[in-house]
């Protein structure tokens, strides 16, 4: 737990923070993490935050959610404490959040783009938030007022045009903290025009576990409801149009509303990149020329070119903001961090989504450039959470950390001098029970080594070496060879889960 600390600084010399955000950014899709995609698909402007500053190799969520992620980097606290424990609640504004202890010590306070916590921001001066989810294409962005405007473009490039607008007009006598927050990558992965033929051609690498059986682990992975073979849309997520000529295996019900929202022009656009792909897979189904693997080929393909694309202007956008911080003069006294909610499923077990403890989702990116604090190429392997925004951006601030918060400042990591007693394992809970796709709840712990996850539904256990097993294929906790550390690990979970006050309902 953090302590209470205070840095007096003066205004002039307290650092400004940009804080950029995504939805869904799933480590293998960032090249600067060496992931399978780093070459055909580079994002060399996020990559410059690792060049010139450092990328956490251990960075994971407190809870694999949209809006419960949301919520714990507000207010430094699990989903449990904070109230936001699963999607479709309503955070509770009036408790404390570190935006409104940075305005007492002198930050201005902006948030721009996506929310997705129900209630109305508070503690930042000035704020302009997508409904729901927003949309990619022509968006509204609900005002301060109440009232929403509708701007005709692209939300990514949107988003990035009104965070520089707030920072030419701020008040330039003191320092800020701007939340620059993104819809992209999240479904329905709609790209920006200008990237809609980008992968043409291409195949893009499948993962190892794209045709995951789920066997060796809990019988539920097989009950979910995300798997790119079975749970696809016809018209949300395979960008077709009208009613699927293969229902059994591409889904009615769900329309591409994104299409909806097109002017004439982007519809032209759009429909002259995809309405020839289309053609053809059609054409080539209905001469039953294709297998049931030959479609679930397809149908990575054109999740996965989808997903890729809509980052391609996430990432231009990352080096327009960078752009302008150099050519404005603000990049020297400026924090730039690059974050996501959490990671997500490029077809590893079969999937698209997020929400279980297994590493893609569990695991989020952290990438912060800290001229003159943080040293540039570096690689920190200390396991933080996004619990540990709050407590960081506060001490920064020079600004009080509450004693309720449960995570921990990263200025002492990010100085290269790690205290001796940095945690050496995470917590975790997901509580939608099953919810969307299907996935119960479940909470768990995770070590360098082993990862340890509880079921309550099916009153079950999961135990994975991630050193002999990183795929996590197969649950080692009825093993005899693992009894020892199945053990340990039962008790370090419920220690853990003591330790935070834990509820699993």
């Amino acid at each position: 737990m953090a302590v209470c600390q205070s840095t007096e600084l003066k205004a002039a010399e307290k650092p400004n923070i940009v804080f950029l955000f995504s939805d869904d950014h799933a480590l293998q899709a960032i090249s600067a993490y060496d992931g399978r995609l780093k070459d055909i698909a580079p994002t060399p402007n996020i990559d410059r935050l690792a060049k010139e500053g450092a990328i956490f190799e251990n960075s994971f969520c407190a809870n694999s959610i949209c809006g419960p992620s949301r919520a714990s980097i507000l207010t430094g606290k699990h989903s449990h404490k904070n109230g936001f424990m699963r999607n479709g609640t309503k955070f509770n504004g009036d408790q404390m959040t570190f935006p409104k202890l940075m305005q007492k010590s002198g930050y201005q306070t902006a948030l721009i783009g996506k929310w997705h916590l129900s209630s109305d921001p508070q503690g930042f001066d000035h704020w302009e938030i997508l409904p729901g989810q927003g949309n990619y294409y022509n968006p509204n962005f609900i005002q301060m007022d109440g009232s929403k405007k509708r701007f005709t473009g692209y939300c990514t490039d949107i988003i990035t045009d009104h965070a520089v607008e707030w920072l030419e007009k701020r008040d330039k006598k003191k320092p800020f903290i701007l939340m620059c927050q993104h819809k992209a990558p999240h479904r329905n992965w709609s790209p920006a025009a200008r990237h809609l033929t980008l992968f043409d051609g291409q195949d893009i690498p499948e993962p190892k576990t794209l045709r995951d059986d789920y066997s060796g682990r809990a019988e539920w992975l097989k009950k979910n409801k995300m798997e790119i073979d079975r749970h696809f849309y016809w018209g949300h997520d395979m960008k077709f149009h009208g009613k699927s000529v293969m229902p059994e295996k591409i889904l009615d019900g769900i329309n591409n509303m994104e299409y909806a929202r097109m002017t004439d022009e982007q519809k032209k656009v759009w429909d002259a990149a995809y309405a020839p792909k289309n053609k053809k897979f059609i054409d080539d189904y209905n001469a039953k020329k294709l297998s049931d693997d030959d479609i679930l080929q397809w149908k990575y393909q054109r999740y996965i070119k989808d997903y890729l694309r809509t980052i391609r202007a996430l990432d231009e956008n990352v080096g327009r903001m960078l752009d302008y911080l150099e050519k404005s003069g603000l990049a020297e006294n400026t924090i730039v961090i690059y974050s996501s909610d959490q990671g997500f499923y490029l077809g590893e077990h079969g999937w698209y989504d997020k929400r279980w403890m297994f590493e893609e989702s569990l695991k989020m990116p952290f990438l912060i450039r800290w001229p003159g604090v943080v040293k540039p190429g570096s690689r920190p392997d200390e396991m933080i959470q996004n619990i540990d925004y709050a407590p960081t951006f506060l001490e920064i601030a020079g600004a009080d950390i509450p004693e309720d918060i449960q995570g921990r400042s990263l200025v002492p990591v990010l100085k290269g001098d790690a205290p001796k007693d940095w945690r050496k394992d995470i917590y975790y809970a997901y509580y939608m029970n099953p919810g969307t796709h299907n996935v119960p709840r479940h909470d768990g712990v995770r070590t360098d080594r082993y990862k340890i996850f509880y079921l309550p539904q099916p009153d079950e256990w999961q135990l994975f070496d991630l050193e002999k097993d990183p795929l996590e294929l197969r649950s080692v906790h009825a093993d005899s060879a693992y009894a020892k550390v199945f053990k340990e690990m039962q008790d370090l979970y419920q220690k853990r889960r003591t330790e935070v006050e834990a509820v699993l309902e």
